[in-house]
């Protein structure tokens, strides 16, 4: 008797213990594709931030790209794509307000916002002419 009881609990906990791999498997998914799209979100920024704070640039204007997690051209083995929504708008003189969202199959995404300002200590080349 005491050997069955045994072997129910031992099989209650193998089951149990199966129930979660699938939610486990979710929860990694979400997290790896989430890491990357803030990686691709801050890189973006960043990008956007650099162009706008030289007043030698022209300011971008809003864009959808997509892109994959690699950085190639074309999709690798374990690969993931992301579509990049960028909208840049101007609220005052010399001042952009630049939004990005990094959205990717399945899921809405994940997005942030950044007030941009022309500063002359970006200006680069140092002789462009003034815009």
């Amino acid at each position: 008797m005491e050997v069955l009881i045994a072997i129910f609990i031992t099989v209650v906990a193998v089951l149990g213990t199966l129930a979660l791999i699938s939610p486990a498997w979710r929860t990694a998914t979400k997290a790896d594709y989430l890491g990357r799209a803030s990686g691709i979100l801050y890189e973006q920024l960043m990008t956007q931030e650099a162009r706008i704070l030289n007043p030698c640039n022209t300011v971008p204007a809003s864009s959808t790209s997509s892109v994959f997690a690699s950085g190639q051209t074309t999709a690798q083995p374990g690969d993931a794509q992301f579509n990049i929504t960028t909208t840049i708008t101007n609220i005052a003189t010399n001042a952009w307000r630049v939004s990005v969202l990094v959205a990717w199959p399945g899921h809405s995404g994940i997005s942030d916002t950044l007030v941009v300002t022309r500063q002359e200590g970006f200006r680069f080349p140092a002789g462009c002419a003034n815009q």
